[in-house]
Protein backbone atom coordinates (compact mmCIF):
# COMPACT_ATOMS: atom_id res chain seq x y z
CA UNK A 1 0.00 0.00 0.00
CA UNK A 2 2.67 2.46 0.78
CA UNK A 3 4.50 1.93 -2.29
CA UNK A 4 1.45 2.17 -4.40
CA UNK A 5 0.81 5.68 -2.33
CA UNK A 6 4.18 7.25 -2.87
CA UNK A 7 3.89 6.09 -6.93
CA UNK A 8 1.32 8.31 -6.85
CA UNK A 9 2.23 10.90 -5.02
CA UNK A 10 5.17 10.62 -7.59
CA UNK A 11 2.63 10.88 -10.88
CA UNK A 12 0.81 13.78 -9.13
CA UNK A 13 3.45 15.59 -8.78
CA UNK A 14 5.03 14.98 -12.18
CA UNK A 15 1.64 15.71 -13.92
CA UNK A 16 1.34 18.81 -11.62
CA UNK A 17 4.59 20.38 -13.08
CA UNK A 18 3.47 20.26 -16.31
CA UNK A 19 -0.01 22.36 -15.78
CA UNK A 20 0.83 24.79 -18.04
CA UNK A 21 1.37 24.92 -21.76
CA UNK A 22 3.48 26.87 -23.10
CA UNK A 23 3.29 28.48 -26.63
CA UNK A 24 5.91 30.08 -29.25
CA UNK A 25 5.40 31.18 -32.97
CA UNK A 26 7.90 30.72 -35.67
CA UNK A 27 7.79 31.51 -39.61
CA UNK A 28 9.41 29.32 -41.92
CA UNK A 29 10.42 29.71 -45.66
CA UNK A 30 7.89 27.42 -47.75
CA UNK A 31 8.50 28.16 -51.26
CA UNK A 32 4.97 26.63 -52.57
CA UNK A 33 3.12 28.89 -49.86
CA UNK A 34 3.69 31.55 -52.82
CA UNK A 35 1.12 29.94 -55.23
CA UNK A 36 -1.23 29.42 -52.62
CA UNK A 37 -1.17 32.48 -51.15
CA UNK A 38 -3.48 35.48 -51.86
CA UNK A 39 -0.50 37.65 -51.60
CA UNK A 40 2.40 35.49 -52.84
CA UNK A 41 3.87 35.25 -49.66
CA UNK A 42 6.69 32.32 -49.24
CA UNK A 43 5.77 32.28 -45.09
CA UNK A 44 4.44 29.75 -43.29
CA UNK A 45 3.57 30.52 -39.87
CA UNK A 46 3.82 27.66 -37.23
CA UNK A 47 2.35 27.74 -33.35
CA UNK A 48 4.20 25.75 -31.02
CA UNK A 49 2.62 24.42 -27.61
CA UNK A 50 4.38 22.44 -25.02
CA UNK A 51 4.63 21.76 -21.34
CA UNK A 52 5.92 24.92 -19.23
CA UNK A 53 5.89 25.24 -15.61
CA UNK A 54 2.96 25.18 -13.81
CA UNK A 55 3.69 28.95 -12.23
CA UNK A 56 4.14 30.64 -15.68
CA UNK A 57 1.83 33.60 -16.26
CA UNK A 58 -0.88 32.56 -19.03
CA UNK A 59 -3.10 34.29 -20.68
CA UNK A 60 -6.69 33.83 -22.75
CA UNK A 61 -6.07 32.65 -26.37
CA UNK A 62 -9.77 32.19 -27.17
CA UNK A 63 -10.69 34.35 -30.35
CA UNK A 64 -11.45 36.90 -31.36
CA UNK A 65 -10.13 38.10 -28.00
CA UNK A 66 -12.89 40.99 -27.90
CA UNK A 67 -15.75 39.32 -28.16
CA UNK A 68 -14.79 35.27 -28.22
CA UNK A 69 -16.61 33.41 -30.96
CA UNK A 70 -14.32 30.20 -30.09
CA UNK A 71 -13.02 29.25 -26.33
CA UNK A 72 -9.45 27.63 -26.89
CA UNK A 73 -7.87 27.63 -23.53
CA UNK A 74 -4.95 29.60 -21.98
CA UNK A 75 -1.23 29.30 -22.43
CA UNK A 76 1.80 30.82 -21.24
CA UNK A 77 3.74 32.97 -23.96
CA UNK A 78 7.31 32.16 -24.69
CA UNK A 79 7.63 30.27 -20.96
CA UNK A 80 10.61 28.32 -20.28
CA UNK A 81 10.13 24.31 -20.79
CA UNK A 82 9.17 22.74 -17.90
CA UNK A 83 11.94 20.38 -17.84
CA UNK A 84 15.39 19.84 -20.34
CA UNK A 85 14.03 16.11 -21.19
CA UNK A 86 12.87 15.53 -24.92
CA UNK A 87 9.48 15.13 -25.77
CA UNK A 88 7.80 13.44 -28.48
CA UNK A 89 5.85 15.50 -31.00
CA UNK A 90 2.66 15.67 -32.71
CA UNK A 91 2.41 17.43 -35.62
CA UNK A 92 -1.26 18.80 -36.23
CA UNK A 93 -3.13 19.85 -39.22
CA UNK A 94 -6.68 21.65 -39.49
CA UNK A 95 -9.24 21.68 -41.63
CA UNK A 96 -10.45 23.62 -44.67
CA UNK A 97 -10.54 27.20 -43.73
CA UNK A 98 -9.33 26.50 -40.26
CA UNK A 99 -6.38 27.45 -38.19
CA UNK A 100 -3.92 26.17 -35.73
CA UNK A 101 -5.76 28.28 -32.96
CA UNK A 102 -8.86 26.19 -34.05
CA UNK A 103 -7.47 22.77 -33.48
CA UNK A 104 -6.09 24.16 -30.09
CA UNK A 105 -8.34 22.39 -28.18
CA UNK A 106 -6.74 19.49 -29.06
CA UNK A 107 -3.08 20.68 -29.22
CA UNK A 108 -3.16 21.96 -25.72
CA UNK A 109 -4.39 18.84 -24.49
CA UNK A 110 -1.67 17.18 -26.15
CA UNK A 111 0.67 19.41 -24.09
CA UNK A 112 -0.40 19.14 -21.20
CA UNK A 113 0.46 15.48 -21.57
CA UNK A 114 4.26 16.28 -22.35
CA UNK A 115 3.67 16.49 -25.87
CA UNK A 116 5.14 19.21 -28.07
CA UNK A 117 2.50 20.41 -30.64
CA UNK A 118 3.53 21.60 -33.70
CA UNK A 119 0.64 22.89 -35.82
CA UNK A 120 0.62 25.01 -39.22
CA UNK A 121 -1.93 27.77 -40.86
CA UNK A 122 -1.94 26.04 -44.26
CA UNK A 123 -1.40 29.20 -46.99
CA UNK A 124 -4.13 30.20 -48.71
CA UNK A 125 -6.70 27.90 -46.42
CA UNK A 126 -6.65 29.01 -43.10
CA UNK A 127 -9.12 31.33 -41.46
CA UNK A 128 -6.87 34.29 -40.56
CA UNK A 129 -6.19 35.02 -44.62
CA UNK A 130 -7.81 35.54 -47.48
CA UNK A 131 -8.75 31.93 -49.11
CA UNK A 132 -7.69 30.94 -52.33
CA UNK A 133 -8.47 27.98 -55.55
CA UNK A 134 -4.84 26.85 -55.33
CA UNK A 135 -4.53 26.67 -51.22
CA UNK A 136 -8.31 24.86 -51.04
CA UNK A 137 -6.90 22.32 -54.40
CA UNK A 138 -3.58 21.61 -53.67
CA UNK A 139 -3.93 19.71 -50.75
CA UNK A 140 -0.16 17.40 -51.09
CA UNK A 141 1.01 21.15 -49.93
CA UNK A 142 -0.12 20.49 -46.62
CA UNK A 143 2.07 17.66 -45.78
CA UNK A 144 4.74 19.74 -47.21
CA UNK A 145 4.04 22.40 -44.92
CA UNK A 146 4.44 20.03 -41.96
CA UNK A 147 7.52 18.84 -42.83
CA UNK A 148 8.84 22.29 -43.22
CA UNK A 149 7.41 23.24 -39.55
CA UNK A 150 9.08 20.28 -38.50
CA UNK A 151 12.64 21.21 -39.94
CA UNK A 152 12.34 25.05 -38.44
CA UNK A 153 11.56 22.99 -35.43
CA UNK A 154 14.49 20.77 -35.50
CA UNK A 155 16.98 23.59 -36.59
CA UNK A 156 15.43 26.14 -33.93
CA UNK A 157 18.27 26.46 -30.71
CA UNK A 158 15.64 26.93 -28.36
CA UNK A 159 13.47 24.11 -29.10
CA UNK A 160 15.43 21.75 -30.89
CA UNK A 161 17.04 20.18 -27.09
CA UNK A 162 13.25 19.65 -26.07
CA UNK A 163 11.61 17.24 -28.74
CA UNK A 164 13.36 14.03 -29.99
CA UNK A 165 13.26 13.99 -33.71
CA UNK A 166 12.65 9.63 -34.01
CA UNK A 167 9.14 9.84 -32.04
CA UNK A 168 7.04 11.65 -34.37
CA UNK A 169 2.87 11.49 -34.38
CA UNK A 170 1.06 13.23 -36.90
CA UNK A 171 -2.97 14.28 -36.07
CA UNK A 172 -5.39 16.29 -38.39
CA UNK A 173 -8.90 17.16 -38.98
CA UNK A 174 -11.12 16.82 -42.08
CA UNK A 175 -8.52 17.90 -45.00
CA UNK A 176 -6.33 18.08 -42.10
CA UNK A 177 -7.01 14.25 -41.63
CA UNK A 178 -6.23 13.84 -45.16
CA UNK A 179 -2.90 15.53 -44.58
CA UNK A 180 -2.17 13.29 -41.72
CA UNK A 181 -2.49 10.38 -43.94
CA UNK A 182 -0.46 11.67 -46.54
CA UNK A 183 2.29 12.54 -43.93
CA UNK A 184 2.12 9.06 -42.67
CA UNK A 185 2.80 7.26 -46.46
CA UNK A 186 -0.80 7.69 -48.75
CA UNK A 187 -0.31 9.52 -51.91
CA UNK A 188 -2.41 11.36 -53.47
CA UNK A 189 -4.59 11.47 -57.20
CA UNK A 190 -6.36 14.11 -57.71
CA UNK A 191 -8.10 12.71 -60.68
CA UNK A 192 -9.78 10.43 -58.37
CA UNK A 193 -12.00 13.13 -56.34
CA UNK A 194 -12.73 14.45 -59.69
CA UNK A 195 -14.32 11.24 -61.07
CA UNK A 196 -15.91 10.48 -57.69
CA UNK A 197 -17.63 14.30 -57.55
CA UNK A 198 -19.09 13.84 -61.05
CA UNK A 199 -20.27 10.10 -59.79
CA UNK A 200 -21.55 11.56 -56.19
CA UNK A 201 -22.41 15.38 -56.62
CA UNK A 202 -24.41 14.64 -53.72
CA UNK A 203 -21.92 13.99 -51.27
CA UNK A 204 -21.22 16.93 -48.88
CA UNK A 205 -17.61 17.00 -50.15
CA UNK A 206 -18.10 17.66 -53.62
CA UNK A 207 -20.43 20.41 -52.83
CA UNK A 208 -19.22 24.38 -52.22
CA UNK A 209 -18.10 24.64 -48.76
CA UNK A 210 -19.42 27.39 -46.27
CA UNK A 211 -16.16 28.49 -45.46
CA UNK A 212 -15.05 29.21 -49.35
CA UNK A 213 -17.68 28.39 -52.04
CA UNK A 214 -15.69 27.23 -54.87
CA UNK A 215 -17.76 24.70 -57.13
CA UNK A 216 -16.55 21.53 -58.80
CA UNK A 217 -16.10 23.26 -62.16
CA UNK A 218 -14.12 26.07 -60.79
CA UNK A 219 -11.67 23.67 -58.75
CA UNK A 220 -11.44 21.39 -61.64
CA UNK A 221 -10.40 24.67 -64.10
CA UNK A 222 -7.92 25.90 -60.88
CA UNK A 223 -6.79 22.31 -60.67
CA UNK A 224 -6.18 22.64 -64.84
CA UNK A 225 -4.82 26.13 -65.18
CA UNK A 226 -1.27 26.71 -66.28
CA UNK A 227 -0.53 28.08 -63.07
CA UNK A 228 -1.07 25.27 -60.95
CA UNK A 229 0.32 22.57 -63.75
CA UNK A 230 3.97 22.47 -62.40
CA UNK A 231 2.75 21.82 -58.71
CA UNK A 232 -0.33 19.65 -59.65
CA UNK A 233 2.69 17.50 -61.24
CA UNK A 234 3.70 16.34 -57.83
CA UNK A 235 0.37 15.16 -56.33
CA UNK A 236 1.24 11.75 -56.58
CA UNK A 237 4.89 12.04 -55.41
CA UNK A 238 5.75 10.66 -51.99
CA UNK A 239 4.78 13.65 -49.69
CA UNK A 240 4.95 11.19 -46.77
CA UNK A 241 7.37 12.67 -43.15
CA UNK A 242 10.41 10.48 -41.81
CA UNK A 243 10.32 9.08 -38.48
CA UNK A 244 6.11 9.87 -38.21
CA UNK A 245 5.32 6.50 -36.04
CA UNK A 246 1.51 6.72 -35.68
CA UNK A 247 -1.14 8.89 -37.04
CA UNK A 248 -4.52 9.97 -36.14
CA UNK A 249 -7.14 11.14 -38.37
CA UNK A 250 -10.45 13.25 -37.53
CA UNK A 251 -12.97 13.19 -40.16
CA UNK A 252 -10.71 12.60 -42.88
CA UNK A 253 -11.06 13.34 -46.36
CA UNK A 254 -10.16 9.95 -48.48
CA UNK A 255 -11.51 10.09 -52.00
CA UNK A 256 -8.46 11.90 -53.03
CA UNK A 257 -6.14 9.21 -51.82
CA UNK A 258 -4.88 6.12 -53.65
CA UNK A 259 -6.38 2.62 -52.57
CA UNK A 260 -2.73 1.02 -53.00
CA UNK A 261 -1.38 3.38 -50.97
CA UNK A 262 -3.73 3.64 -48.23
CA UNK A 263 -2.98 -0.66 -48.44
CA UNK A 264 0.44 0.03 -47.55
CA UNK A 265 0.55 1.56 -44.71
CA UNK A 266 1.80 0.01 -41.86
CA UNK A 267 1.98 2.20 -38.72
CA UNK A 268 -0.73 2.83 -36.20
CA UNK A 269 -3.74 4.41 -37.56
CA UNK A 270 -6.85 5.88 -35.50
CA UNK A 271 -9.46 7.29 -37.49
CA UNK A 272 -12.73 8.83 -35.73
CA UNK A 273 -15.66 10.49 -37.08
CA UNK A 274 -19.14 11.53 -36.37
CA UNK A 275 -22.19 9.46 -37.37
CA UNK A 276 -23.98 12.76 -38.29
CA UNK A 277 -21.35 14.15 -40.43
CA UNK A 278 -23.02 15.58 -43.56
CA UNK A 279 -20.09 17.61 -44.74
CA UNK A 280 -17.46 14.58 -44.79
CA UNK A 281 -20.13 11.55 -44.98
CA UNK A 282 -18.03 8.66 -43.12
CA UNK A 283 -19.53 6.04 -45.45
CA UNK A 284 -17.79 7.50 -48.28
CA UNK A 285 -14.60 8.97 -46.65
CA UNK A 286 -13.85 7.48 -43.35
CA UNK A 287 -15.02 4.02 -43.14
CA UNK A 288 -13.41 3.34 -46.82
CA UNK A 289 -9.88 4.56 -44.76
CA UNK A 290 -11.07 1.74 -42.25
CA UNK A 291 -11.66 -0.80 -44.81
CA UNK A 292 -8.35 -0.26 -46.44
CA UNK A 293 -5.83 0.31 -43.69
CA UNK A 294 -4.31 -2.65 -42.06
CA UNK A 295 -5.05 -2.72 -38.26
CA UNK A 296 -6.89 0.62 -38.27
CA UNK A 297 -9.37 1.30 -36.29
CA UNK A 298 -12.60 3.66 -36.42
CA UNK A 299 -14.35 4.97 -33.79
CA UNK A 300 -18.07 6.44 -34.90
CA UNK A 301 -19.60 8.93 -32.38
CA UNK A 302 -23.02 8.67 -32.50
CA UNK A 303 -25.16 12.20 -33.24
CA UNK A 304 -21.88 13.58 -33.59
CA UNK A 305 -21.43 16.59 -36.80
CA UNK A 306 -18.30 17.51 -38.87
CA UNK A 307 -18.03 20.92 -36.92
CA UNK A 308 -18.44 19.68 -33.46
CA UNK A 309 -14.31 18.85 -33.90
CA UNK A 310 -14.36 23.04 -34.19
CA UNK A 311 -12.80 25.22 -31.26
CA UNK A 312 -15.82 25.05 -28.67
CA UNK A 313 -18.37 27.64 -30.02
CA UNK A 314 -19.41 30.28 -28.04
CA UNK A 315 -23.29 31.33 -27.97
CA UNK A 316 -22.46 34.29 -30.28
CA UNK A 317 -20.89 31.89 -32.88
CA UNK A 318 -24.07 29.57 -32.37
CA UNK A 319 -25.91 32.51 -33.51
CA UNK A 320 -24.09 34.14 -36.02
CA UNK A 321 -21.75 31.64 -37.98
CA UNK A 322 -23.25 28.90 -39.62
CA UNK A 323 -20.71 26.31 -38.73
CA UNK A 324 -21.52 26.57 -35.17
CA UNK A 325 -25.27 26.43 -35.72
CA UNK A 326 -24.55 22.50 -36.28
CA UNK A 327 -21.88 22.02 -33.58
CA UNK A 328 -24.79 20.41 -30.69
CA UNK A 329 -22.03 18.07 -29.00
CA UNK A 330 -18.53 19.74 -28.98
CA UNK A 331 -18.01 18.62 -25.69
CA UNK A 332 -18.48 14.95 -26.25
CA UNK A 333 -16.60 14.88 -29.21
CA UNK A 334 -13.57 16.91 -28.09
CA UNK A 335 -13.31 14.23 -25.09
CA UNK A 336 -13.28 11.53 -27.04
CA UNK A 337 -10.63 12.80 -29.66
CA UNK A 338 -8.09 13.67 -26.88
CA UNK A 339 -9.01 10.34 -25.24
CA UNK A 340 -8.17 8.54 -28.34
CA UNK A 341 -5.52 10.73 -29.40
CA UNK A 342 -3.28 10.16 -26.38
CA UNK A 343 -4.39 6.48 -26.41
CA UNK A 344 -2.52 6.44 -29.55
CA UNK A 345 0.41 8.70 -29.11
CA UNK A 346 0.84 7.13 -25.52
CA UNK A 347 1.16 3.69 -26.37
CA UNK A 348 3.32 4.41 -29.38
CA UNK A 349 5.36 7.49 -28.54
CA UNK A 350 6.02 7.36 -24.57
Amino acid sequence: MLIKTAVALQLLVALSAFAAVGEQHRQALQPSAALRDAQQRTDLRITVWYPAKSDAPTRSIDFPPDQPLFRVGRVAPDAPFADKTRHPMVLLSHGFGGSARMMGWLGLALAERRYVVVAVDHPGNNGVDQLTAAGSLLWWTRADDLKVALAAVLADPQLSPHVDPARIGVAGFSIGGLTALVAGGARIDPARMVRFCRAHPEDGTCKPQLEFALTNEDALAALESPELAGERGKAGDDHAIANVRAVFAIAPVVQPLMPATLRSMHKPVVIMAGSADVTVPAATHAEIAKSLIPDSRLTLLPGVTHYDFLASCTPVAVQSLPVCRDAVKQEQAHRAAIQAALGLFDHVLQ
